[in-house]
């Protein structure tokens, strides 16, 4: 494992992970949507070809899809894990024949790579060191980590996965570039228009 505790750096078109695990967590109880509650989050990037190595193995790939780099947050739960599977699968950011938005990974039988990402949970709001102190714990996020893998797979697409705690290099290729980002509460937030 590296030394750098933000994480990742990038060089040469490759996303260098190198810490997917955290020390510490803050944990809640009970759960009330408000803009500042911890969340689910998913940063989704469509790709032509993605692919991730552990010690320089390649343990996952793809073709045309999404490159799901998945947070998990102290207290969050396997429904919050149900809203982004589903919403993940069935967005429209796929072109149709006249290259529109009007496709979901879905409709074009899309492959789902599947990375921890606890950086996603970064706050950098005092000093040049990030806190992650809002992510989950390391027991909390590999089961709801695991749990999602498992609902991508229910919905029947192809699904490849980075490996939990590992240092990873992930390698792909932004079709786009089309970058989301995804979070939990977004089910109770009223939509502004």
């Amino acid at each position: 494992m590296g030394t750098n505790p933000a994480g990742s750096s990038r060089s040469g078109g490759v996303f260098d992970i190198n810490r997917t695990h955290l020390f510490a967590a803050s944990h809640r109880h009970g759960r009330e949507a408000n803009a500042d509650e911890n969340t689910l989050r998913a940063l989704i990037q469509r790709v032509t070809h993605a692919s991730v190595l552990v010690a320089k193995l390649e343990v996952g790939r793809i073709g045309m899809g999404l490159v799901v780099l998945l947070g998990v947050a102290g207290g969050d739960l396997e429904e919050d894990a149900n809203y982004l599977v589903d919403k993940l699968a069935n967005l429209r950011i796929f072109a149709d024949h006249q290259g529109r938005f009007n496709l979901s990974a879905l409709d074009t039988n899309a492959e789902l790579l599947v990375v921890s990402q606890f950086t996603l949970y970064a706050d950098t709001r005092r000093g040049r060191r990030p806190s992650f102190i809002q992510a989950a714990g390391t027991e909390d996020a590999q089961r709801l980590y695991d749990y999602t893998v498992e609902a991508c797979k229910k919905t029947g697409l192809k699904v490849a996965t980075g490996r939990f705690r590992e240092h990873m290099k992930v390698r792909l290729e932004n079709d786009g570039p089309v970058t989301i980002l995804l979070d939990s509460t977004d089910r109770s937030r009223p939509r502004q228009d």
